[in-house]
């Protein structure tokens, strides 16, 4: 029996499954490698809109915080985007109370929860583009289903987006305001600037 050839052939065995195993450790590190995006409550706007009866009533709420993963080989995306219901505001203190308290009523959803589930488009590290994000949206108790369209820009490690979309918040079960001397419209218009930190990692899923 020629040894040496035996001796070959184990080798190119071991060879190859050591090739197996350190591409199949290279792929699951590539493949666990996610994005970060941690939001700016300071640097995040977020305004509504609600045309009423001769003229447009204009506020804001305040973010709380937000901290997504994504997947940019899948585009699956976890974590939450926390909005301050009880911030609703548009300057008028008695506007703003009947909103609290018979609209949003926030002292019993305190909290407005964007949750993203799917991220399509080119997610960069880097440049401009344009993302669709599917996720969950959670108001006054219930849940929505929602798509955002989101032109982003990433410089470094900060990323700036900005969205616009309506909530029709009669047509899910919040109560119209209208009286006899006032009517407004049924869905309100949302607009929403921000900034965020991007970072690349390994970070266990989000809720």
């Amino acid at each position: 029996m020629d040894t040496s050839k035996t001796r070959w052939r184990e080798l190119r065995r071991l060879a190859s499954s050591v090739a197996l195993i350190v591409l199949a450790l290279f792929s699951a590190a590539a493949a666990a490698q996610q994005l970060q995006v941690v939001l700016d409550p300071a640097q995040t706007r977020i305004g509504w809109s609600l045309g009423a009866s001769g003229h447009t009533v204009h506020g804001t709420f305040k973010l709380k915080s937000g901290n997504i993963l994504i997947d940019p080989k899948t585009g699956d995306a976890s974590g939450q985007i926390l909005v301050d219901a009880t911030s609703g505001e548009s300057g008028n203190r008695s506007r703003d109370s009947k909103m609290h308290k018979d609209v949003l009523e926030s002292a019993r959803y305190p909290e407005i929860i964007f949750s993203p589930r799917h991220v399509s488009g080119n997610v960069p590290t880097q440049g401009s583009t344009n993302l669709q994000v599917t996720g969950v949206f959670r108001i006054h108790g219930s849940d929505h289903d929602m798509t955002l369209f989101l032109p982003v820009q990433v410089e470094g490690t900060r990323a700036t987006a900005t969205a616009k979309f309506e909530v029709p918040y009669e047509a899910w079960g919040m109560k119209n305001p209208s009286n006899l001397f006032l009517k407004v419209d049924k869905k309100v218009e949302i607009e929403v600037s921000s900034a965020a930190t991007v970072t690349i990692g390994t970070t266990a899923a989000l809720p």
